[in-house]
């Protein structure tokens, strides 16, 4: 989510009864939405950290410090889990056809039964 937030800074987000403001603020905002309702919020503290953590060490320090990138995706997630960017793939795309069976006619084949007939 962290990383996500700071990916997309200025997308507008929307919360609780229609509250709206930029992604940038969401983890705090959930942050301090569970400290309300649970009273705690540790745990969603530890979750910034660790986000801007990734997010650093993946993103600003190798694109604008210009220094090595430290944290690599193993290979293998690659094949469980496609690298796509721009939306989900298999949208638009017509149906195939499926092969009719034979001894039908039609697209209501079978024999079917009327309602209210008992």
């Amino acid at each position: 989510l962290y990383v996500w937030c700071q990916i997309n800074k200025d997308q507008i987000v929307q919360f609780w009864f229609g509250t709206q403001f930029k992604a940038i603020y969401l983890p705090w905002v959930l942050v301090a939405f569970n400290m309300i309702i649970q009273g705690g919020g540790w745990t969603e503290l530890l979750g910034i950290v660790v986000g801007h953590l990734y997010y650093f060490l993946t993103f600003k320090y190798p694109q604008e410090y210009g220094g090595r990138m430290l944290l690599k995706t193993p290979q293998f997630l690659y094949g469980l889990f496609p690298n796509r960017r721009g939306g989900v793939s298999g949208f638009g795309a017509p149906p195939r056809e499926r092969a009719s069976a034979q001894g039908t006619s039609g697209i209501f084949s079978g024999r079917g039964h009327t309602l209210g007939d008992d």
